[in-house]
């Protein structure tokens, strides 16, 4: 059996407001609990009118406090963007509220375009040059104080709120080995290095304190509908989402439309579909098949899960149907 989570970036739809979306994370998340769900993450992202995450601390705190069991984290938080002290204090608080229900989730990335970035006034290539070590000062914040320590985190300090590696690269693999972290890798956009960087975190890793083998979890696309042309009709909106991104017009998630064929350019066509590539449509006959080579191809401790989808009673079928299809897999 293959442990599922899922992955929710808050999208706003078309003709909602970012309000509308917290509130559906919020009945998704308490949906996912209900089907035994693992975690519920939510990501960074900064200047964009479809996603409202941005503000991911307060926004893990909303979905903890409408759950009781389900993990709730970071998928991840952009420390560039931060200083480790901020997010062991946002964190330690989280976790202090919500005990044994948090995971802390890191970026490299702004999570966001360089205008943005800039207007979050850090220096984000010192910042990202010096992300190994200020992900082991945050590490060092939340764990027990030591004497004379001069800053500690509070709350925070002895909390060892679980850190998690994001990554898209061979660079996150091999930090998440050194340091003995779990590794998450972003194969729902990025799926080129996700072979390469799955063998060397197993083959580097490192135990530490936190972990002692390897867990690493791909995240995935998955949209399951009880037939296969009904999902595929849904998956159309996160084609155009992808489109949207290559065009350099990011908007509100769109509605699914009737003929993708006319909407994107072959040269579109054949990049999203590149970068779409670990995405699983269909029934679940359909999609428990591409899951489970993907599975055995990957040898994935755990699958996080991202499910786009407009209509939001079709997101909850999907995650449900999904949840059917859990157990057959690994």
């Amino acid at each position: 059996m293959t442990t599922l989570s899922l992955l929710d970036l808050v999208h706003v739809r078309q003709g909602k407001t970012p309000a509308d979306a917290l509130a559906d994370a919020l009945l998704v998340a308490q949906r996912a609990e209900q089907l035994d769900y693992r975690r519920f993450w939510v990501a960074e992202h900064h200047n964009m009118i479809g996603i409202s995450s941005a503000a991911t601390s307060v926004v893990i705190g909303h979905l903890a406090a409408g759950t009781s069991k389900i993990r709730v984290g970071s998928g991840g938080i952009m420390l560039p963007n931060h200083s480790p002290l901020q997010i062991a204090e946002q964190f330690g608080t989280l976790e202090s509220l919500f005990p044994g229900r948090i995971d802390l989730g890191l970026g490299r990335a702004p999570g966001t375009d360089q205008v943005t970035a800039r207007a979050m006034r850090r220096d984000l290539h010192a910042a990202a040059e010096s992300f190994p070590q200020d992900v082991q000062e945050l590490q060092r914040l939340l764990d027990e104080p030591v004497p004379n320590q001069t800053i500690i985190a509070v709350p925070g300090a002895g909390l060892k709120v679980p850190l998690w590696m994001l990554g898209s690269s061979l660079f996150g693999a091999q930090l998440a080995a050194q340091l003995g972290l779990p590794y998450a890798f972003a194969s729902h956009f990025a799926p080129d290095a996700l072979d390469a960087a799955l063998a060397n975190y197993r083959a580097r890793f490192q135990p530490s304190k936190q972990l002692a083998t390897p867990y690493a979890v791909p995240c995935v696309n998955v949209i399951v509908a009880d037939t296969d042309e009904e999902a595929r009709h849904l998956y159309t909106t996160l084609q155009q989402m992808f489109v949207g991104m290559l065009r350099g017009t990011r908007g509100l998630m769109p509605a699914p439309i009737e003929n993708i064929e006319n909407f994107w350019s072959p040269a579109e066509k054949a990049q999203v579909s590149h970068m779409l590539s670990c995405a699983f449509v269909g029934s679940p006959a359909t999609v428990q098949e591409g899951l489970e080579q993907f599975v055995a191809r990957t040898q994935a401790d755990e699958l996080m899960v991202s499910a786009p989808i407009f209509d939001h009673q079709k997101r909850l079928r999907s995650i449900e149907l999904l949840a059917e299809i859990g157990p057959r897999l690994g």
